[in-house]
Order: C-alpha cells, then structure tokens, then sequence
C-alpha cells in the first residue's frame, strides 16, 4: 500500500505547477513540470480501461485512492470506495463525498486524480499490484446529467467523467 500511495503522490505531484520561493528559479527560467520518468508507463501491458476498469472498480475488490490539489498547492490524497458508470460512450467515477478537504479541492479545481489498482491473483508469482489504472478526471456540473447518473440518490454523490487513464507506472 505504501509504494501505491508513493505512486500516486508522484503522479500527482508530476502534473501539479510547481511552486517556489521568490527568487528560487531565475527570471525568464520555465519549470517543466513533468519529467522524463513520469511519462513511461512501466506497467502499460496491465493497464485497464473501459468497460474492463469498470468492472474491475465496481467488483469493489483493489485499492481505491483520489487525489487533488489544496488550495496551497499541496496534494490530497484519501482512500475512497468509488464506482464507476457508463453514459454513451463516456465513463464516470462516483464518489459519495461528505464535507472534506477532497470535496473542496474538486469543487475549487474541477479535477482530481483516480487509481484503482487491482489485488494481485491469489497464487500469482508476482504479488505486487501492477494491474489498473489512473484516471483524469474532470468535475461534471450539468445538474441533469448529474442528477441521472446519481444512482445512488444521495445528495452528497460528486460525478466526474474520465477523461483519461494511464497504466499504474
């Protein structure tokens, strides 16, 4: 669990302006934020998408983690169960947020960071996880469209469609 929540701080962290201290970085001097390791994907041949992550991510077996930006730049990240759903050709993730940091992050912001990462099979060699996916997300405020893929009912359910994934590394 500890290399995943590593994984995804360093995604995260990867896609996150950074911040300095005036004077730091010379003027005239861009930071690029992404580096060269961030953009392999080491375990592309187990990434899952599509209909394939959704039933992985609603069998509600595997590691659930969402991470966002706080307001000072800093990276959220909680342990949430999530489902996800199907509209057309387009895929959401539903996350039934009460009032948290995660919940203000994604009003502010419109976007976070999804993982899901699939529990190794039982009596595999390798016992790693190393199947799954991240997901960009994207905050969706159309109140119908929210309002019909809220299965739940609930009024805390936050809708975000996926507007990307990546292998887990």
């Amino acid at each position: 669990m500890r290399k995943l929540l590593c994984l995804l701080l360093a995604g995260l962290l990867a896609t996150t302006p950074i911040a300095a201290a005036e004077g730091d970085i010379p003027e005239g001097v861009e930071v690029e934020g992404v580096s060269s390791a961030s953009v392999m994907d080491f375990y592309g041949d187990f990434g899952i998408d599509g209909d394939t992550l959704m039933d992985a991510v609603n069998s509600y077996s595997g590691s659930y983690v969402v991470a966002t930006v706080n307001e000072d730049g800093s990276p959220q990240v909680g342990f949430y169960i999530y489902s996800m759903v199907k509209d057309g050709e387009d895929y959401y993730v539903v996350l039934g947020l009460a009032e948290n940091q995660t919940r203000v992050n994604l009003e502010r912001e419109g976007q976070a960071m999804a993982l899901y990462a699939a529990n190794p099979e039982e009596g595999a060699e390798n016992q790693y996880a190393v199947s799954g996916a991240r997901m960009y997300l994207e905050l969706v405020t159309d109140e119908e469209l929210v309002e019909k893929l809220n299965t739940t009912g609930y009024d805390t359910t936050m809708i975000c469609k996926v507007v990307g994934t990546r292998s887990l590394g």
